[in-house]
Order: structure tokens, then C-alpha cells, then sequence
């Protein structure tokens, strides 16, 4: 845990992130810069259950909608596609996933701005045309029981998607439970019998039950993954990695080679290169992290 007067250096320190937890209870934003944690608390009421982080911008799938920010805000506004499992960013575009395996794209104005939505995250409802918001969302197929998106990836249940322009196609594997698209050692898929990266087809990197992984998307860190332990990619295979936690981390980030991890307790944890520095978030039922 940060002391006061590592708080005061983090205020005049450079390098700042915000680091978006997704939680029951709501969306958390934790300011962070190298490994000191600053100011911390939930920045848009709602179920979230998936959080996703590009250029800028943040999406989030909610027990009601998918929601975006502003660019380099944390206002969140509505995008009219209802109840979300999974939520990613590609290409300007938002790409979402429903209970049932619908896979859909949001492209243009409404994917950058969408309908302002409160702190509780109900939209004003007599002021949105959900017809007209739903029109901006294109259909691109369905899937068996998205569980996370990344890039263009789909992690799924009957495998790994890859959405294109005209649809999705099945890129291989099963028991799918997430994908790093892109970054040193991407793609990486974490599946319920190994973890996996993508050379001449799919090649399995590790044995066990996998549920997050991630890869440093324009950065130098090495990629990370979640078993039954969390684990580092290196040149002499994948290390694991000692966190101070008997809580089971839940999902991790990297950027800029600093690594960010977070319990399903609602412990967070960031380690810039001189061990991990942990914070306890005070809430519970926490399903992801993304980094902006």
C-alpha cells in the first residue's frame, strides 16, 4: 500500500495512468503512476462484467449496455446494444458480445460519443431514440458464449473468432477464456486446458487450466498469463511470478513493460520492476481490468 508521502511524489510524478477495474458494484478508476497508487473510486455505477482499453478510450459491457468514455475522459455513454458479456476495441470501432453469442460492431460517431449516461448508469431514456442508436450497430454472426474480446479476437466457448469486415471467422481451439491479440508473444489464448500462442497454427506454450491472458500492445514487457498461478513469458519459457496475494488474480494487464493485475477480492496490484506494491479496492466480484 502507498504511504502519504509516496502519494505526494505520485502528484508531481510523470507517467500517470488510469488503470479501469470492472466490478459488481461498478467501474473503478485507479490513477496510478509507475508502481505508486494514487486516488482511487467508482467512476460510473453498474454490473460490469468486461472492460476493455485503446487510443484513448475505454468501453464497458454492463448487465444494461455497452458504455464508452470520452476521449481521455472518464464520462461514460451509453451505445444502445443491451446487456453485454464482452466488449473490445479495433480499429475505432466497439466490438460487443450478448448472452446468447450475438457478435456486433458500432462504428463512427456513435462508437466515440454515444448517449451521456449518470453516475447510476441509466440513461435519460425520454431523450434516446433507441431505434435510430441501434441502427449504428452492425451484426457480424453469432458464437457458443463469448467469454472475452480483444483486437479483432473473440475468445469463445467453441473457440477463437476473428471479426472482419463482413463477419466472423472460427480461427481454431476450445474452451476459449481469453485472447491477447497483439503485442511481443501475441496472439496468446488462455483455454481450459492450456495456454497457447499462434505461430504454424496454434502451439501450446503451457498445460492447466487457463482463464486471462495478456500482451504489451506497442510495449516492451513480456506477456502475461493467468493459470493457477500468474506467469511471465520470457526467452526460457514462462516463469511464474510471486504475488502477495492468496486471493486468485482474476485478470492482468501490461503496459510499457509495468504489470497490473487484480483479485477477485478486489485486491489490486502493480509491479513497475521493483517488486509488487499492492492496494485493497474494497469491493468485490470483480471480473477485469484495462489499462488507458
Amino acid at each position: 500500500m502507498s504511504s502519504i508521502e509516496e502519494k505526494r511524489v505520485y502528484a508531481d510524478s510523470g507517467g500517470k495512468r488510469d488503470v479501469f477495474v470492472a466490478t459488481a458494484m461498478g467501474v473503478v478508476v485507479v490513477a496510478v503512476s509507475d508502481d505508486l497508487v494514487g486516488d482511487f473510486g467508482i467512476e460510473h455505477r453498474a454490473t460490469a462484467v468486461d472492460v476493455s482499453a485503446a487510443d484513448g478510450r475505454v468501453a464497458v459491457a454492463t448487465a444494461e449496455d455497452v458504455v464508452v468514455t470520452d476521449d481521455e475522459g472518464t464520462a461514460f455513454h451509453a451505445l444502445g446494444f443491451g446487456p453485454a458479456v464482452a466488449v473490445g476495441l479495433h480499429d475505432g470501432a466497439v466490438l460487443a458480445a450478448d448472452d446468447e453469442g450475438r457478435v456486433a460492431r458500432c462504428a463512427g460517431r456513435a462508437a466515440a460519443i454515444g448517449e451521456p449516461v449518470g453516475e447510476a448508469g441509466d440513461a435519460d431514456r425520454d431523450e434516446v431514440d433507441d431505434g435510430e442508436r441501434d441502427a449504428d450497430w452492425t451484426d457480424l454472426g453469432g458464437v457458443e458464449r463469448v467469454r472475452a474480446i480483444d483486437g479483432a479476437l473473440i475468445a469463445a466457448a467453441d473457440g477463437v473468432h476473428r471479426a472482419g469486415g463482413d463477419g466472423l471467422s472460427r480461427a481454431g481451439l476450445d474452451d476459449v477464456r481469453d485472447v491477447a491479440a497483439s503485442g511481443p508473444g501475441a496472439p496468446l489464448a488462455a483455454t481450459g486446458d492450456g495456454l497457447f500462442s499462434l505461430g504454424n497454427g496454434w502451439l501450446r506454450e503451457l498445460d492447466g487450466r487457463f482463464r486471462a491472458v495478456a500482451a504489451d500492445a506497442g510495449g516492451p514487457g513480456a506477456p502475461l498469463a493467468v493459470g493457477d498461478g500468474v506467469y511471465a513469458g520470457s526467452d526460457d519459457g514462462w516463469l511464474a511470478l510471486d504475488y502477495p496475494t492468496d486471493d486468485p488474480v482474476v485478470d492482468v494487464a501490461i503496459d510499457g513493460g509495468i504489470r497490473y493485475a487484480v483479485t477477485e477480492a478486489g485486491t489490486f496490484l502493480v509491479d513497475a520492476g521493483d517488486g509488487v506494491r499492492s492496494q485493497a479496492l474494497g469491493l468485490h466480484d470483480v471480473a477485469g481490468l484495462a489499462v488507458r
